[in-house]
């Protein structure tokens, strides 16, 4: 019987919400083909998160231990992928698109002599391969495409569905991996400064636009995210001032993001931007121009200065949260 095989990314050990989503659109899929689910989990001690992944529906968990996992270095990754892959045989093998996931995909279709469609927005088993819909030119237009291959690898961009419970009573299936291939070294790892909150996979995001021009607009932007639980991301312009880092760009040259509430604070709504932020659930804007583009994306738009609003915001989510 074919089967589909979803790839788990990790963060502090646990599946990032995007892999979950990834997850269960392929138990989605299995369902409606008659296809084996399984997925695969890379991990120093992949054990807690091979758990989690029984609990959305995956009958069959492949899972390697090693500790150059940890950081996702990409030759071992390709090594254990290609080992799980050729033990698996699977039709398709799912993956969330991640920046790590970016790093691999294309080499490991080469080693598999698979096809790949990445960061795709939408995808389906079709007549023998895989038909996706990916967003195209700064995400204001979505391209129907269709892949075939043995197997076929695609990426899915983070928010296109929701994570949804379904336990299974699975197997887990360990398997031995040593690389023998040259060694990386990895020298240093540059964590992003975003409110202490993964950007990727935060629930809330507190973006800063131009409207942000000082010092004060920043620490507001910063006590908003504290009050909500946030992680912080800007747009390209406020990160070519120097005032957030370019860990936190958002859009088409940043980060795609998809959180449940997406705080856009002083931000215009160039189509650059929206790109990385079109998935989120509910998107609030905060600008001073009611002619703004991002009131044509946003569920609740507040036309004011923002240094004004914002402390008023903050006032009434504290005294909602007993903090006052």
């Amino acid at each position: 019987m074919p089967s589909i095989l979803s790839f788990v990314a990790l963060s502090n050990g646990q599946p990032t919400r995007a892999s979950l989503e990834v997850l269960t659109r392929c138990r989605q899929l299995a369902a409606q083909h008659g296809h084996d689910l399984a997925a695969v989990v890379l991990a120093p001690d992949p054990s807690a998160a091979a758990d989690a992944a029984q609990q959305y529906g995956a009958a069959t968990v492949y899972t390697v231990a090693d500790s150059s996992f940890e950081n996702a270095l990409n030759t071992p990754m390709l090594g254990a992928l290609d080992a799980v892959i050729e033990q698996a045989q699977p039709a398709v093998v799912a993956f969330p698109s991640t920046e790590g996931v970016k790093d691999i995909l294309g080499a490991l279709a080469v080693r598999t002599g698979g096809a790949v469609i990445a960061d795709v927005a939408e995808f389906e088993i079709k007549d023998g391969g895989v038909e996706a819909l990916r967003p195209v030119m700064a995400a204001k237009f979505l391209a129907r495409t269709r892949a075939e291959g043995n197997p076929v690898l695609i990426s899915v961009r983070s928010g296109s569905y929701v994570a949804e419970e379904a336990p299974v009573a699975g197997t887990v299936e360990a398997m031995a991996f040593t690389s023998s291939e040259a060694k990386q070294t990895l020298r240093e790892v540059v964590a992003s400064v975003t409110g202490g909150v993964d950007l990727s996979d935060a629930r809330v995001v507190v973006a800063a636009g131009r409207g942000v021009k000082d010092d004060e607009g920043k620490r507001l932007v910063e006590e908003l995210a504290e009050v909500t639980g946030a992680a912080i991301g800007a747009s390209r312009a406020v990160v070519e001032t120097g005032m957030f880092p370019a860990t936190a760009q958002i859009g088409q040259t940043g980060k795609v993001v998809s959180p449940e509430v997406y705080f856009a604070v002083g931000v215009s709504g160039a189509i650059q931007h929206v790109a990385g932020m079109s998935n989120s659930r509910i998107i609030v804007a905060v600008n001073n121009n009611a002619d703004a583009p991002i009131f044509d994306v946003a569920t609740y738009g507040i036309v004011g200065d923002l240094y004004q609003v914002l402390p008023a915001l903050i006032a009434e989510i504290k005294n909602a949260n007993g903090t006052t």
